[in-house]
This record gives structure tokens, C-alpha cells and sequence, in this order.
């Protein structure tokens, strides 16, 4: 990466040349304070025994159509990783009929009492990051109160799956187009046994989504006459292709498996033991190997009188359970040996027991707090809280925030800060803790200085705005204070609504084309400014002379207060106090009176009456925001938009920059850290127990944090110019620095090295290639071998590789460096034993193939990586592997290929116009593609080696068939490509397309199958990935909104970005274009600005550091603007009217920024530019001569562009109205290009047991263990927030998930405060525009509604509203959940015309994307007739509720459910009429028309279908019916097995 070996060498010859030169209330917001909600309880009401849904001959199965969703599709998975893709929910939950009325559909009774405990509850104390970690991992280990007082009423009727012999069935489901494989778990309810407390739990039905292909024909015949009916046939739509995911389902493995690898701890694959009975076999009831999925937790159940016919609630909830943690984890090895019994996957040898995650919090205590002069206080800790982390809590506690130099003691005894709060003697619960002041140092004022500077800026948002302390901004407070949805909205009366202000705003209306910007960071109140000084400065006296130190003195300030009052202030070693120096008169000596306090905020209070008022309102203010909206992020986000703020004194910001340390550790000024040995320390921790692994982990984690904080810092430095060269005498391209014990290079071809890659293209290219080889092997963690830190920066139009050192590395030369790999591209090439050994261990999860190349002397040398890939042993005798640029194996696709290998190229490829040429050679393929193809040739293995043994086993002898079955297997794995002829072992040789490397004469044929191999993936990614990543949007299981969604799309399909010319190109062939319309403008706007970026980054690289306001401003001119005008001169503030005049007689000094080549450009000429650049790198033709043309024809935003450019390049722009339809003004001048912030690409550390704890949460909630997976989700929830903080995209996704578990229990007080803090998270983590926020607005307003709070969801709805607007327009299927939403909400809120608005847009939305004859479309007719129904205008009313009846009659039948609630509506609509006419027709009488205001529960129930989330019923007799059905698919599929 940046070829640190090369750049060494280099520098060694430039060298030798001769001219060479409060705890618990504070984790609960204002939006869980307000009144409690009088509104009616939300209860669905009971079916009857007509309505209920079975699957039975001649049946159909309500839950099971697309119909009952209004918009389902559009859902989020959660993965840790920050991946964002829309999915599916089509997950069912079968719960027990008592509790339907406790769950989705009607609000408990405690969750309103512990609203109301909260009621008008401010934070009473202020906490720091380590402090809300100790919190939140303490809070999510054990029940929430409201959770405690519902158990023993509840614990029988738990959401639980129960495994017994003979359980497991199989149902085919197609959804939305897709057809699926669900398991069915049904419990027998005529045993029971001895199972503590799980005895009285219901039946439940668990529909889990498997993508078992090899099994869809055998299962459709049994399926297709009962499910196929209840689904739309305008959207059955097959989706055969494999999941690109880590752990499909295979072929002919009965795993239960779903998307993604689960540990083996959840689910053990057993393909039997040689058992021949069958699972219905008496004698076989304890065998539980005969079912395919074995849950730890699950007990058997004895079985209930089915004469009872007990109804049971079947909730469909989104596959936010269904996406596993986007964490890289080994495929499982289940094709090592098709004859293995028992199938080991990865984590066997890391057992996870949740006792250990229990017994975290087993030592948590509450202390109380001595604070010098002041009263004590309690506090809650968790037993492994750090001393020095209870230090940095009470820094920020209300009462004592303003100490910083002070120690903690126990007993009189001083607390060591590195030691653990359990380890210490004597801590107990109660125990009293003392802290007592101490003396301080220069470095200890220094500190305590900047402390004060951050609490008197707590509350400006200037720090977010421009990128620094990782602050970020968070804006969901300002939508949810203020809640006070107490009245009963029925009676509500028309002023009342008018001053709730439920009317949005013009530009959120349907049909509004206005795109403002200044709503996206709307005024807070409570970030106006309160000024508690004027000035507070360093003194110019400052350092003091050496007799004042011997008096004490570290530094003297200079503050000027409110009152317009100058003070001298002294810091000594005892504290603070004023001197009586002036400006031009120094006399350190104490002033009168004589005041000496230990905190700097102590003294001012004292001698300034404001600042002490001031600052006690600013402290109330700032412990009222929400923990999350205070602690600093883990790593900086950049807004791409900010409002203009004054610049103000800081002393704190211009000393730091005084005394450039710049990145360096504040807390040991003037040194530097040893970042290598950090990093390689902390990976060297023991492993063994869970403590062990949390406290590796976590150090990693922050090392990691800190490493890329000054690896970003260093790499602004480096291009601002503020670091000297190693080479001063290269060129600038050439340069290497090193700053702060790192190493810095540029993404330039130094000395030529990637010429045979494809030059500077390649060099680029080659930075993000190794640090994706470098998270591969951070991801496998073999103990033993260590890689480098790695960050790579682009910066104003440079890329700047930042790494570790390894040490000796630049005390050596070439030869000596290298002692494994090449460094000349297979001239000389190096091997080593120890190497070898390691890399082997990770060859097989990396699925690399050792493989033998030839060095210089002709001579066979083994190599277990690509040939690029250096082994050096650094003088500290770690073993250390860099530039991994070759991890992944090449994309035949975009390779340069020797004529006589054309020959090997499929059709496929040939068919799409492949290979084609590349900028580079450095093309390889993704991890997740990688996957998917060995999924997929393993599904192909085992058909062959099933379908040949149950043909060979009739006839031949036992002997015989052993033998004839290794002949088998032997073949199964020539024909898919396995390296090895007795087991299933798909591995890729990196070097196949490696210039330069040659092999020995007897690998020839080896090679040559490698190549064959390498052509069939490149060959899958066309025909099965592609398709596969289309066949997901148009079944919305992938809903992009931007571009970084788009790519994330097609990442987990494997698919590089850029192969979106390709998709572009199969995007026009599809026949129901129209309802791609959002997928195929999201992809030609990402072609337009990743081609813009391209141009932008060389044009930047020439010009001058004076100009790049204006040179950005001209670019976004040129690319955004319908103005032709140039750049005014004027616009160079050095340049003035009257200089301009004398210029003739003068000469010109200054040179104008119109001269330089920047300014040349033209809008025309970068349009051609961007046009070639599409071409080139995308293969993909635009035939728009402008950008104009393009934008109209295709319906873009010029904002949204805006947006993703200034993004994807690190541009701030100012917060401001821009006009782009101006055609005699650019839209933009140099004053609104604000800043210019790196783009910053890291590695990614997490917990790797919080990992495999969130993917057994999916497994229990998939199966209906709605109690296990919520513990196990707040297990890892505290291992996660442990390790990398609360603010973390997997915390945020622990949230998400409690929350909806919670919502579908019916705990509203705790999934709002699970989703507040979602929401909170997404915000300060990923952006307060990034679609993931969108998508937590949307379900917060959801369980607002749920909650009481109809107010405080519209106005969430309403937000959620504008930013997808801002981000993708309105023409997109996320507006039609919005709308839908909005309108339902409106409904229950009685501002009918309102409603109607937003309902009527989701109608034509619908009708676009959905069909004018799908179910969904006729869903929203049925909601657009009950709001006429509401206003009394029953003929439109009918009008719609006809359309909604003739689709249900067309698409399923009269006989059909919805087709009969369809028609009985009608009939109630047509008796209103007829009553309001009559009432009409005696105008005289008194007699008032009958019009039903709308009933909150039915709006809940409506809201509910339209996110996903629904409710039917099953029989027993329903339910034996399924079972009798599923034991016979599972018999004959377990006899199959026997066979094999």
C-alpha cells in the first residue's frame, strides 16, 4: 500500500546520493417525559373463525400476501458493519391469542405508568461517554423495570419456539416475487414434560426465510396450490439465484441457516446419525440428531388436548432479525468431507457461554462520592470500570465537573487509575470515595484549562460544524421536546389544533418541487449561545521566569469578563488566583483580595457575578441534553452542509495550533506514541476468556480510534505542507514523511513500480486493494502474524497512505527487508519457512491456493499469498505481511488477456462485451462474490455426489458402493473445480493474472484450471449476481435511496462498483422498467458523480492553495449550474478596483485567479470530460449533451447531486437557499465553499462475541424466542458498548432490534427509548441525512403513535419526509411508506384534507411501482375510502372502495378474505349514504348524520400492516392440518438423507 519496501529503497538511494539534502435518569430523553396519553388502548379486533388464515388444500393464507403489507418492503436490515441495504420483512411469529391483546395492538399498563414516571424529568446528571457505556451495559443485561412488573403475568404466554422430534417442516413461501423456503416449527400439544417453567408456553409457528434451491422442486408441488393463490400475480417474479451471503443454505444440508453464518454455539448441523427410523418414530422421540436444527435453549413441551380450539396470533416481522452482523466470518467448513457426521463451523472453538456476559454485571455497585466541600452523592458503577475512568465520570458530573486535578481514595488510601474498580481492597457497595485535590503540574493546567474551554462550549454546535473533538450533530430532541399529547384527540376542537401545529410545511408537501436546505439544520434553543466571559486568553507574560516558578507559577491568564472587568489570573501548583500584572506592567504577585481556588471556574465565580449566573444556566442547560447528544463519537463525522458562523477567540484552539503538536497525545505533550507497538501489544493480549477478549478487543478498538485520528491529522498536515520531507529533493508526488512515528506516502507511482499495473491509476487503486487485504487478515486474526495500521486519506484531490512502522524497516535495505514475496513483480522472489506456516492458517478462510512460482534462477518457490505480498521481520522479531493488494483474487473481466487465453473466456462474458480494458490491472473480486460462488458450486457438489449415490445404492454391494462413491466425490470435485479430489475445498491462486509471474512446467495444468475458475466466477457475477442484485430491487428487498446505499446493494452481492455501466445496460431490458425507475436514476447519477470525482481530483491537484474556494465554487459551477458565465476577477480578494486601474503602469504582482488553468475550464468541456470518464471506467454510454439534458430526461436533483458530490469529495458547503435554474448567475460563489474535510477509509474492529450473540438472536427470533432474543441482543448490546462505546453503528443496530422486539411485546415506554437512542446514534454516527436515519425516524414515529404521542410521530414523519426528499426526491418507494404513514396519522389526528393529500400521492406512487392491479395498490384505495368515509363524502368514498374490491375480486377471488372485508365494507359505506341522504332529504328533522370519527385502534392496525407488522390467526385444526403436511416433506426428505 503505497509500497512502503519501495519507498524505503527509494529514499536509501536519495539518501546516498551526493546531492542528496447522575445515574438512571439521565439515559431517558424528554420524548418519554410528557403526560400520559388519554387516548383509547389500541386493540385489534378478535377475527371470527371465518377470517382465519390456513394453508390447507384449497385455502389461502392472509399472512402470506403481499397484500396486508402496504409497504413492507421498505425496511432496514442491521448490520454492524454500517452496511445499509433495504430488505424484506417476511419473518412470522406465532404467539398465543391471550396476548394479542398485550402486544402489537395495545399499549400495557406499566409502560404507561413508567412514562409517567418520567414525566417532566430533565438529566440531573452529566455524563461522559465512559459513564453511558457503564450504563448502558448495565441496563441491557438485566429486565427494565416495566419488563420486571409484567413477567410473572406474561412468563407463560412467551413468544417461544420448543424443539421435539419430528418438528421441523418446510414451506415454500413466495413473497413480493420471490419464492422462498420457510421452516415450520409446531409444537405437539399432547405431551408434556418436565420443563421448569417453558411448560405452559403456546404453540408457535416460526416461517423462516432459507434459500435451499436444491429442495424448491420437491417442496412446490406440495406448496404451490396453497400459497401461489394468495399472492399477487402481477408480482410473482422467481428469484432462484443463491444468496451472496456467508452462510446460505446449501444444497441437500438441512441447516437452518438463513442469510448468514450463525455460530454453532444456536445451531448444530447434524445430518443424522445412521439412523433408518423415521423423526415420527416412537422409539426415535429422544434422537434429537433427527432434527436438522438443535437450539440450546429449547426444551420439549408436552402436548394439550387439541380438542380445544385455541386461536394463535401470527406476527410478520422485518428481517431486521434476518441480517446478520456484516462481519467477515470464515465460511463454515461443511464442505471439507461429504462423509463427515457431524459438520464443524468456525467458533467451535470458542465457546460462548451467557453466564460469563452475566457475570459482567454481577459486579456492579452504586458508590458514594465525596467531593471537597461539597455534599456527597451516589453513583453507579460497573465493576469494570477503570479508576481512571470513574476519574474522567466525575469530570463530568454535574457536581463536580469543573475539578480535574484531583485523586480518588478508598480507606485513605489513593486508587491506583489503570486498576480495575472489583480488584480494589475494600470496594464494596456504599463505599465511600474521596477525592482530594492535588497539586498541578504545567501539563495538568493545560489540561484543566481546555476542560473549562469545552464546558463553556457545550452547547455550541461550532465544533460539528467544522469537524473537531468528534463532535456531530443530532437534531431528534428538537423534534421530540415538548410532547403533550394528553388531550383526547377525538375532543380535541379546532383551535386546539391549530396551535399544534400539525400543518408541515409548503415544502413537504406532495407535489412541492422546493428543495430548501435550511430546514436540514433547523435553530435549537438550546444551542443558543451563552456567554459566560468575553475573553479568555493566554497572557503575553506567559512562560513565567524562573524566580515566579520557584514561587509555584505554570502560566498566567487573561480574562475579561461580562462586566467589561480585566483580570490576571495566575495558575499555580496550588491553583488559581489574580495577580496584579496589567498589559504593560508585570507584578505576579496576589491581588486583593486575595482569593485562591483550586478550579479556575470556582475563582471566576467568585469575582464575576454574570459568569457565575451564566454558567449555572449553561450547566442546567447542558445536563437537560440526552447523554448521546454530548459524548464525543469514536471516530469524526463530517457534514457536507454548515450554517456560517463567527469565527470567536479561542485561546485553548490557538495554542494547540501555537505549539503545532498536532495530533499528538495532549496528555503527554512533546511526545510522540509508538503506534506500532500499540497496535501489535494489544493484538498480542490472551484471548482465552470472555474478560480476556473484551479487554483485547476494546484496546484494539481504541487504539485503532486514536491511530486513525492522527492518521487523518498527519495527512492534512502532509498536504497543507506543515511536514518536512524525508526527500525534499523529488518530486512532490514522490515525497514520503514521517510525522508522529508514522509513515505517510502519496498515491503516485514512485520510481515507476506500478507502470506494469497501469501507472498512478494503479498506485491509486493499489491503496484501497491493501487496506481491504489488510482488514481480510484483521478479520481472520491468526495469532502470530501481525499487519500494519492503515488509513487511507483522500484530501484536496491527494490520496495519502498513512501506516505504522515496522521497526528496523528503515535502517534496512532492499534485500535485507524482504525475506518473503517479491518486490519486482516475480524477478526475485523469496520464501520463509515461519511465512509460510502462518499465511497457511489463513489460506483456507481467505480461500487463497499456495501455489509455486519461479524466481530468477528458474528455481520452484511456494508461496501461500499473491506474489506482491511482503514478509519482513521487523527488529522487534514480529513477522509482519504488507502490501496485500493481491489478497482477493483478479476480475478476469478487467484484466488484460493475452490473445491465446481469449480463448478461454465464457460465453456470458463474451455475451456482455467481456474482458475489457482497464485503467488498471489491480481489479480483483469481492469477499462476498467469493462466497456466493462457493455456495453455489457446493449446492452443485452435493447434487452430484446425492443423485449418483441413490443411483449406484440399489445394486451394489457395500464394498463396492464405498468405493464407487470416492470415485464419485472424486469426480464431484474435478467438475467444480475443488483443489483437492477428496473433499470440497474451492480455493483461488491471486497470481494467475499477475504480470511478470511465471510457474513451473508441471503446474502448467494446474494454472490453467485456476484460469478456468477464475473465468467461471467472473462468469457467475454476470449471470447470477447481477440478475440477483435486479431481481432485488424490484422486489424491493433492496430499496436504495443515494448512492452509498446503491453500492452497498450490490456489495452484498458481490458486485463492484464498477459494473454498474453493465447494470445500467440490463436495467433497460427489463419489461417492467417503470417500477426500477428509482434504481436506474440512483445509478446514472452515481456514474455522473463518480466520474465528476475522478476529473475532480487531477483538476485540484493544480491549483494553488490560494484559490481553492474559487477553484471548487468554478467546478460545482460547471458541474451543477445553467449559467454559461465565467468567473468574475473580482472574485480574487486581492485584487481591487483601484489596483486594477494603475495595472497598466504598475505590472501585475499578484496574479488573477482567472489566469490560472482551473479557471478555463467550461462547463461543456467538463461535461465531455465526464461523459469520456463514463465510458472509460464504467463502459457506459451517455447520450445527454449536457448536464442539463440529463437531468431532465432522467428526473434528477440538482441538491442530490450536490449532496453525493460534496460527500464523496470532502466539500462543505454554506447553508444557504442555491438557485440552479439561474441562467445569467452561477449558483455558487467562493464564500459558500466552507471547508474542505479528508475522506477517510479505515480498518474496522468490533466484538467479535457480540457478534455471534446478535446472529443466536436472529436464530431465536426467526424461531419465535422473542424473550431469548431480546436477552441475547442486550447481552450483546453490553459487549458491543463495552468494546467500541454506545456511539457505534452495531450499538445503533442492538437498539433497533430491542426496540422492535419490544414494540411487538407491546413495551412502548422501552422501544421508544431503545429507538430514541437509535435514532440518536444513527445521527451522530453515519449523518442526520443518511437514509439509515431516515428509516430510525420512520419507526420511532411509528412507536410514537403506538405510544400515545400522535403529535410527536407526525412531526418525526414529517422529518423522515423532508430528508428523503432532500436525498432522493419524491419519486421513490420510500415516499409511498411515508405518505401512507402520514396520511394514517393525520387520519387519526382528524385533519382529513391533510390526509387526503398525502394519501392520494401514495395511491399514484403505489400505482407506479406496485401496479394498478397489485394487492398494495388496492390497499390504499381501502385507506383513501375510509378517510372520505371520515369527511362523509361517501360517493368517493364508494368510488374507491370499488376500485380497492375489483382488484381483490381480479387478483384473488370473492371468496377470498380481503375480498369479503372488502365487500362487507361496502355494504356499511352504502347504508351510510343511504342514512345521510335521508338525513338530507328531512333537512327539518333533528335527527344528525351518523359519522364515526376513526378509531386510534384501527389506525394502529393500519400503521402496523403498512410497516410490516401483522396479526392473523390459527385453529388447532389449522395447525394439525400444517403439521400433517410438513412430517411428510420431512419424512421423505429424511429418507433421502439415509440414503446418502
Amino acid at each position: 500500500m503505497g509500497n512502503i519496501v519501495q519507498c524505503c529503497h527509494t529514499l536509501s538511494k536519495y539518501f546516498r546520493r551526493k546531492d542528496a539534502p447522575a445515574r438512571g435518569e439521565a439515559e431517558r430523553s424528554p420524548l418519554l417525559s410528557s403526560e400520559e396519553s388519554e387516548c383509547e388502548s389500541p386493540r385489534m379486533p378478535d377475527d371470527s373463525e371465518d377470517d382465519l388464515s390456513t394453508v390447507s388444500p384449497g385455502g389461502k393464507n392472509p399472512a402470506l400476501e403481499p397484500e396486508h403489507f402496504l409497504f413492507p418492503d421498505i425496511i432496514l436490515s442491521s448490520n454492524p458493519g454500517g452496511d445499509l441495504t433495504l430488505v424484506e420483512p417476511m419473518v412470522c411469529l406465532l404467539v398465543s391469542e391471550e396476548e394479542e391483546g398485550e402486544r402489537v395492538d395495545e399499549p400495557r399498563d406499566e409502560g404507561q405508568e413508567w412514562t409517567n414516571r418520567w414525566r417532566n424529568k430533565g438529566f440531573s446528571e452529566v455524563q461522559t461517554q465512559t459513564e453511558v457505556e457503564r450504563r448502558i451495559g448495565m441496563g441491557v443485561q438485566t429486565q427494565t423495570e416495566s419488563q420486571a412488573k409484567v413477567q410473572p403475568q406474561t412468563v407463560d404466554r412467551e413468544v417461544d419456539t420448543l424443539r421435539s422430534p419430528g418438528t421441523l417442516k418446510e414451506v415454500v413461501v413466495e413473497e413480493h416475487g420471490i419464492l422462498k423456503q420457510v421452516e415450520v416449527l409446531l409444537e405437539e400439544q399432547d405431551k408434556r414434560t418436565h420443563c421448569g417453567a417453558w411448560a405452559d408456553v403456546e404453540n408457535q409457528l416460526a416461517f423462516r426465510d432459507i434459500a435451499k434451491e436444491a429442495e424448491q422442486k420437491q417442496l412446490s408441488s406440495i406448496i404451490s396450490t396453497k400459497v401461489m393463490e394468495s399472492l399477487d400475480p402481477t408480482e410473482c417474479h422467481l428469484d432462484l439465484t443463491p444468496q451472496s451471503c456467508l452462510g446460505n443454505e446449501q444444497s441437500g444440508q438441512p441447516t437452518a441457516v438463513t442469510d448468514r453464518s450463525v455460530n454453532q454455539k444456536v445451531c448444530e448441523v447434524v445430518p443424522a446419525k445412521r439412523n433408518t427410523k423415521p423423526p415420527g418414530d416412537p422409539e426415535d422421540q429422544s434422537d434429537v440428531t433427527a432434527v436438522p436444527l438443535q437450539c440450546h435453549d429449547a426444551v420439549k413441551r408436552g402436548e394439550e388436548d387439541e380438542e380445544e380450539e385455541t386461536k394463535q396470533t401470527l406476527y410478520l416481522v422485518d428481517r431486521l432479525f434476518q441480517a446478520a452482523p456484516d462481519v467477515q466470518v470464515a465460511l463454515c467448513q461443511t464442505e471439507e468431507s461429504f462423509e463427515d457426521d457431524r459438520i464443524p463451523c468456525e467458533g467451535d472453538e470458542t465457546k460462548l457461554s451467557i453466564s460469563d456476559v452475566v457475570a459482567l454485571q454481577e459486579a456492579d455497585f452504586t458508590l458514594r462520592i465525596q467531593p471537597p466541600g461539597k455534599e456527597s452523592f451516589e453513583l453507579q458503577v460497573s465493576g469494570q470500570m477503570l479508576v481512571a475512568e470513574l476519574h474522567q465520570v466525575l469530570m463530568d458530573h454535574e457536581i463536580s465537573c469543573h475539578c480535574t486535578c484531583f485523586s480518588l481514595q478508598l480507606g485513605g488510601v489513593a486508587l491506583d487509575g489503570l486498576a480495575e474498580l472489583r480488584s480494589v481492597p475494600g470496594m464494596q457497595d456504599a463505599a465511600l470515595i474521596k477525592v482530594v485535590e492535588d497539586s498541578y503540574t504545567v501539563r495538568d493546567a493545560r489540561l484543566h484549562l481546555r476542560h473549562v474551554r469545552d464546558l463553556l462550549r457545550s452547547l455550541n454546535p461550532a465544533d460539528a460544524y467544522n469537524g473537531v473533538n468528534c463532535s456531530s450533530l443530532s437534531y431528534l430532541t428538537f423534534y421530540t421536546r415538548g410532547d403533550n399529547d394528553c388531550d383526547n384527540i377525538g375532543n380535541r376542537q379546532a383551535s386546539e389544533k391549530e396551535s399544534a401545529g400539525l400543518s408541515p410545511p409548503e415544502y413537504i408537501l406532495p407535489g412541492c418541487k422546493d428543495r430548501p436546505l435550511t430546514p436540514l439544520q433547523p435553530l435549537r434553543d438550546d444551542w443558543k449561545p451563552l456567554q459566560c466571559l468575553r475573553v479568555l486568553t493566554m497572557s503575553s507574560w506567559n512562560p513565567p521566569p524562573g524566580n515566579r516558578k520557584m514561587h509555584g507559577d505554570l502560566m498566567y491568564l487573561n480574562v475579561l469578563t461580562m462586566e467589561d472587568k480585566e483580570l490576571n489570573i495566575t495558575s499555580s501548583t496550588r491553583g488559581f488566583y489574580l495577580n496584579q500584572s496589567t498589559t504593560f506592567n508585570f507584578n505576579p504577585k496576589p491581588a486583593l483580595p486575595k482569593i485562591l481556588c483550586h478550579s479556575l471556574v470556582e475563582l471566576l465565580s467568585q469575582v464575576s457575578p454574570s459568569f457565575r449566573k451564566t454558567f449555572s444556566a449553561l450547566q442546567k442547560k447542558r445536563v437537560q441534553q440526552h447523554p448521546y447528544e454530548r459524548i464525543a463519537a469514536p471516530f469524526q463525522v463530517f457534514t457536507w452542509i454548515a450554517r456560517h458562523g463567527d469565527h470567536t477567540l479561542d485561546c485553548v484552539r490557538a495554542e494547540e495550533t501555537h505549539t503545532s503538536r498536532m495530533g499528538q497525545d495532549e496528555h503527554t505533550a512533546g511526545q510522540s506514541r509508538d503506534w506500532n507497538e500499540e497496535l501489535q501489544g494489544c493484538r498480542e493480549l490472551a484471548r482465552n476468556s470472555l474478560q480476556e477478549r473484551l479487554h483485547r478487543e476494546k484496546s484494539i478498538f481504541r487504539t485503532n480510534r486514536d491511530f486513525v485520528a492522527a492518521a487523518t491529522q498527519g495527512a492534512v498536515a502532509v498536504i497543507d505542507g506543515n511536514v518536512m520531507p524525508l526527500n525534499p529533493g523529488e518530486a512532490p508526488h514522490m515525497q514520503m514523511f514521517i510525522w508522529n512515528n508514522l509513515f505517510f506516502s502519496l498515491g503516485f507511482d514512485i520510481s515507476e513500480h506500478y507502470s506494469p499495473l497501469g501507472g498512478n491509476t494503479a498506485a491509486h487503486a493499489a491503496a484501497i486493494c491493501d487496506l481491504r487485504g489488510a482488514q481480510a487478515y484483521a478479520s481472520v486474526d491468526v495469532e502470530g502474524l501481525y499487519t500494519l495500521g492503515t488509513a487511507v486519506v483522500d484530501y484536496r484531490g491527494v490520496r495519502v497512505i498513512a501506516q505504522t512502522i515496522v521497526p528496523g524497516i528503515l535502517e534496512k535495505n532492499q534485500e535485507q527487508s524482504v525475506v518473503y514475496g517479491s518486490n519486482d513483480y516475480g524477478k526475485n522472489v523469496f520464501t520463509h519457512r515461519r511465512f509460510l506456516e502462518l499465511l497457511d492458517k489463513t489460506s483456507k478462510p481467505l480461500r487463497i491456493q499456495s501455489h509455486q512460482v519461479l524466481d530468477h534462477n528458474n528455481i520452484p518457490v511456494e508461496l501461500c499469498s499473491g506474489i506482491e505480498t511482503k514478509g519482513i521481520l521487523g527488529n522487534d522479531g514480529r513477522p509482519y505481511i504488507l502490501d496485500l493488494l493481491r489478497t482477493f483474487p483478479p476480475d478476469p473481466n478487467f484484466q488484460f488477456p493475452e490473445p491465446e487465453e481469449r480463448r478461454e473466456v465464457p460465453k456470458e462474458c463474451q455475451i456482455s462485451g467481456y474482458p475489457r480494458q482497464h485503467r488498471h490491472s489491480l481489479a480483483s473480486l469481492r469477499p462476498e462474490l467469493i462466497e456466493a460462488f462457493v455456495q453455489h458450486r457446493y449446492k452443485d457438489y452435493v447434487k452430484m455426489v446425492s443423485i449418483q449415490t441413490e443411483e449406484g445404492a440399489m445394486e451394489q454391494s457395500e464394498d463396492l458402493f464405498k468405493f464407487q462413491r470416492r470415485n464419485l466425490i472424486m469426480k464431484a470435485c474435478k467438475a467444480v473445480g475443488s483443489v483437492s479430489d477428496s473433499c470440497f475445498d474451492i480455493r483461488f491462486n491471486p497470481d494467475v493474472c499477475s504480470p511478470g509471474v511465471r510457474f513451473p512446467s508441471e503446474c502448467v495444468e494446474d494454472v490453467q484450471r485456476q484460469r478456468r475458475l477464475l473465468w467461471d466466477i467472473a462468469a457467475f457475477l454476470l449471470s447470477n449476481q447481477i440478475p440477483a442484485v435486479l431481481s432485488d430491487c424490484l422486489n424491493y428487498s433492496a430499496v436504495p435511496m443515494d448512492g452509498g446505499t446503491l453500492t452497498s446493494a450490490l456489495h452484498k452481492r458481490g458486485v463492484n462498483v464498477r459494473y454498474l455501466g453493465t447494470i445500467l445496460r440490463e436495467l433497460d431490458k427489463v419489461e417492467d422498467i417503470g417500477r426500477l425507475d428509482h434504481i436506474q436514476r440512483i445509478s446514472i447519477s452515481e456514474v455522473i458523480i463518480r466520474s465528476a470525482k475522478h476529473i475532480f481530483r487531477t483538476y485540484l491537484q493544480n491549483v494553488e492553495p490560494a484559490a481553492f474556494s474559487a477553484a471548487v465554487s468554478h467546478f460545482l459551477n460547471c458541474l451543477l449550474s445553467s449559467s454559461s458565465c465565467a468567473t468574475d476577477s473580482s472574485s480574487d480578494e486581492l485584487l481591487s478596483r483601484r489596483r486594477s486601474r494603475r495595472r497598466r503602469s504598475n505590472g501585475s504582482r499578484v496574479a488573477s485567479l482567472t489566469d490560472s488553468v482551473w479557471a478555463r475550464l467550461t462547463p461543456s468541456e467538463l461535461w465531455g470530460r465526464i461523459r469520456t470518464e463514463a465510458g472509460d471506467y464504467y463502459h457506459y454510454t451517455i447520450d445527454s449533451e449536457s448536464i442539463d439534458e440529463v437531468i431532465q430526461k432522467h428526473s434528477l436533483q440538482r441538491i442530490s447531486l450536490l449532496r453525493e458530490i460534496a460527500i464523496k469529495t470532502g466539500i462543505q458547503v454554506q447553508l444557504r437557499e442555491y438557485v440552479f435554474d439561474s441562467r445569467h448567475r452561477p449558483v455558487f460563489a467562493k464564500e459558500d465553499v466552507v471547508n474542505m474535510f479528508p475522506v477517510v477509509k479505515h480498518l474496522k474492529a468490533t466484538a467479535t462475541d457480540a457478534t455471534r450473540l446478535v446472529q443466536q438472536a436472529q436464530v431465536a427470533v426467526q424461531q419465535g424466542l422473542l424473550k431469548d432474543g431480546h436477552g441475547l441482543i442486550s447481552q450483546a448490546l453490553t459487549l458491543f458498548s463495552s468494546v467500541c462505546g454506545v456511539l457505534h453503528e452495531d450499538v445503533c443496530m442492538c437498539f433497533r432490534l430491542l426496540g422492535r422486539i419490544c414494540y411487538i411485546r407491546g413495551e412502548y415506554a422501552d422501544a421508544l427509548s431503545h429507538q430514541e437512542k437509535a435514532v440518536m446514534s444513527s445521527e451522530r454516527t453515519q449523518g442526520i441525512d443518511h437514509p439509515q436515519t431516515v428509516q430510525d425516524y420512520t419507526y420511532l414515529a411509528l412507536y410514537c403513535f403506538a405510544g400515545g404521542r400522535p403529535s410527536t410521530s407526525l412531526q418525526l414523519l414529517y422529518r423522515a419526509r423532508y430528508l428523503t426528499l432532500l436525498v432522493t426526491g419524491e419519486d421513490h418507494p420510500q415516499v409511498a411508506l411515508l405518505d401512507s404513514m402520514l396520511g394514517l396519522v393525520l387520519h387519526g389526528l382528524l385533519e382529513h384534507e391533510l390526509s387526503l393529500k398525502f394519501l392520494q400521492n401514495a395511491l399514484m406512487t403505489t400505482a407506479k411501482y406496485h401496479g394498478v392491479t397489485s394487492l398494495k395498490h388496492a390497499q390504499s384505495h381501502h385507506l383513501l375510502a375510509t378517510v372520505y368515509e371520515s369527511k362523509g363524502e361517501f360517493r368517493l368514498a364508494l368510488q374507491h372502495e370499488e376500485e380497492a374490491f375489483s382488484i381483490y375480486k381480479s387478483q384473488v377471488g370473492v371468496n377470498h378474505d380481503s375480498a369479503k372485508e372488502s365487500s362487507k365494507y361496502l355494504k356499511s359505506l352504502t347504508h351510510q349514504s343511504v342514512v345521510l341522504q335521508k338525513a338530507f332529504n328531512h333537512i327539518n328533522s333533528n335527527t344528525p348524520a351518523c359519522i364515526s370519527p376513526p378509531k386510534i385502534p384501527t389506525i394502529l392496525q393500519q400503521l402496523n400492516q403498512a410497516c410490516g407488522i401483522l396479526v392473523i390467526t390459527l385453529s388447532a385444526k389449522e395447525r394439525s392440518d400444517l403439521r400433517s403436511e410438513v412430517e411428510g416433506m420431512e419424512k421423505v426428505q429424511w429418507e433421502s438423507w439415509i440414503k446418502i
